[in-house]
């Protein structure tokens, strides 16, 4: 027993050492491979946490809106731009900005009905005398434009009788017919409130101040008293 046991002693030292050893080497080769993996190109990041796919961002303006009128001021949907694969475009009326009531490259300025566009024309002269320029944020649409905006409208205010105030039907919409225009910046809609039925051009709907139709007799006469919205004009009972 005396000369095993001190041989016996030894060797589990021995072999505790190298375990202690081995536990250490590995701790660091796990330290340095952890390391290399944050450093190298192409390690892939953290997951972000928290931000909606469905986010807006700044897309191709002259989208289409949830208003009928739809000038800036009531621009409530530049930021409802969802796939952009659903939504139509410029063939449509879709009117991206800086368009004029001069450029005749966009159907939805080119299919105006003639005396409304110019009139348009004869007042954005006679306002740029005055330094204001105006820009049409919608004018002529399809019909299978306005049935889009009608959807959107429903979707967003919550019911039929609630998106009418913004948004008429394909079958009644004066925008379809080329009977309507929405004008923007808030200058060039004061200048009209101001001046436009000089030009036979007024405001429509109250809630609407960007909304123009052509009205011949408001040369002579002023423009007639407007509508609360579209739900109170009888043209959109149809």
């Amino acid at each position: 027993m005396t000369y095993w046991e001190p041989a016996r002693t030894v060797d589990r030292r021995t072999r505790s050492a190298i375990l202690t050893a081995v536990v250490a080497v590995s701790a660091v080769l796990i330290g340095v491979a952890a390391l290399l993996i944050e450093i190298l190109p192409g390690a892939p990041e953290p997951a972000a946490v928290g931000i909606d796919s469905d986010q807006p961002t700044t897309e191709a303006r002259g989208q289409p809106t949830t208003t009928e009128g739809h000038g800036r001021q009531g621009r409530h949907d530049r930021r409802d731009r969802r796939d952009p694969t659903t939504r139509l475009g410029e063939a449509d009326g879709a009117v991206p900005d800086g368009v004029t009531v001069f450029d005749d490259d966009f159907p939805a300025v080119a299919n105006l009905d003639p005396a409304l566009l110019g009139a348009l024309r004869k007042a954005a002269t006679g306002a740029a005398d005055d330094e204001g320029e105006f820009f049409v944020n919608s004018g002529w649409r399809s019909p299978e434009y306005q049935n889009q905006l009608r959807r959107e409208a429903v979707s967003k205010y919550g019911s039929e009788e609630e998106a009418a105030r913004w948004v008429a039907t394909p079958e009644t919409s004066l925008h379809v017919s080329g009977d309507a225009v929405d004008v923007e910046p808030s200058d060039a809609t004061a200048w009209l409130s101001e001046h436009g039925a000089e030009y036979g051009l007024c405001q429509i709907y109250s809630n609407e101040p960007w909304h123009y139709e052509l009205r011949p007799e408001a040369i002579d006469h002023g423009c007639p008293p407007m509508y609360a919205d579209p739900t109170q004009d009888p043209r959109m009972q149809q």
